[in-house]
């Protein structure tokens, strides 16, 4: 029988409760709150406070074809990102669980990523991939254009999905790699000496155990890449060429911070968090039900 823990006072669970209440409140029942009352109001003209607007905020936002445009775009770069850090991903962690020759040294260079802010990703990246420099300076001298993302929208797409994946990446590998690890060898083995190989072990076995590891990285990549995209693309592309990489966050903050429209700025984050909202209920209702937990 379990026996939980009580407290014989309330105030101390309470007050072991207060920062992380406190927290929660600060950063997202407040910021919540003040969206919301921009979203439905708007700013008198010279001041004096906020008229009520009701939808009017969200029918300008529809209506606007530059609005739809971020949509599509970042509908993108979460696909492509969230493919391409969970696939690297899985595929070294299943290098790593091999024990192949120096894994303990590339467990240590996968994980390091992480550990690096957003915003100092995206100026590496920008430096590495320069078209005026580096191996990319030497390929465009043979093929000229051949990568320019300062001019070029796909290739501006290309540097900061792999930009952003690169620093998922590692978070991906630490939970895939536990997931391999937590898999009783003895499965694995006896596939082995039935003359299985390594991918066939892979498909039949490892893959389907890490059904619930899946789905959680796959709910959790696709929700960041829309909300945690800002630092990299403001730091190598500025949303530009064209807009070109101008995704439904930054432009919340293009049109608030540099267009001075809280309102429509406030509608676009309300739009946003539905629209996370709704990917999340429909991974949860739809892909859950191939995960098997047992």
């Amino acid at each position: 029988m379990d026996r939980r823990a009580v407290y014989k006072t309330a105030w101390i669970g309470s007050l072991l409760l207060a920062p992380q209440l406190l927290l929660v409140f600060t950063f997202f029942y407040w910021p919540t709150g003040a969206a919301l009352f921009w979203a439905f109001t708007l700013e008198r003209p010279w001041g004096g406070g906020n008229e009520f607007a009701g939808l009017d905020n969200f029918r300008m936002v529809f209506s606007d074809t530059a609005y739809w445009g971020a949509v599509w775009r970042s509908m993108v770069f979460a696909l492509g990102s969230t493919a391409l850090a969970m696939g690297l991903a899985l595929l070294f962690a299943l290098f790593c669980d091999r024990q192949l020759r120096g894994y303990k040294a590339y467990q240590t260079m996968l994980i390091w990523p992480y550990a690096v802010a957003a915003p100092a990703a995206g100026v590496a990246f920008r430096f590495l991939f320069a078209p005026e420099a580096g191996i990319f300076a030497a390929l465009n001298k043979i093929h000229p254009e051949f990568w320019n993302p300062s001019i070029n929208g796909i290739h501006a797409m290309i540097l900061i999905v792999v930009a952003y994946s690169w620093k998922y990446l590692a978070y991906n590998f630490i939970f895939f790699l536990a997931a391999l690890q937590s898999i009783p060898r003895a499965l694995v083995e006896a596939s082995a000496m039935d003359g299985s190989g390594p991918l066939r072990r892979m498909w039949d076995i490892q893959l389907p155990l890490l059904a619930p590891t899946l789905f959680f990285l796959l709910v959790i990549n696709i929700t960041d890449s829309f909300v945690d995209s800002f630092g990299i693309i403001d730091l190598t592309t500025g949303g530009g060429p064209s807009k070109a990489t101008t995704l439904m966050v930054y432009k919340i903050y293009f049109d608030g911070f540099k267009g001075l429209d809280y309102s429509g700025a406030a509608a676009q984050s309300i739009v946003l968090m539905l629209l996370v909202m709704g990917l999340t209920f429909v991974q949860f209702r739809f892909i859950e039900r191939r995960v098997h937990y047992r």
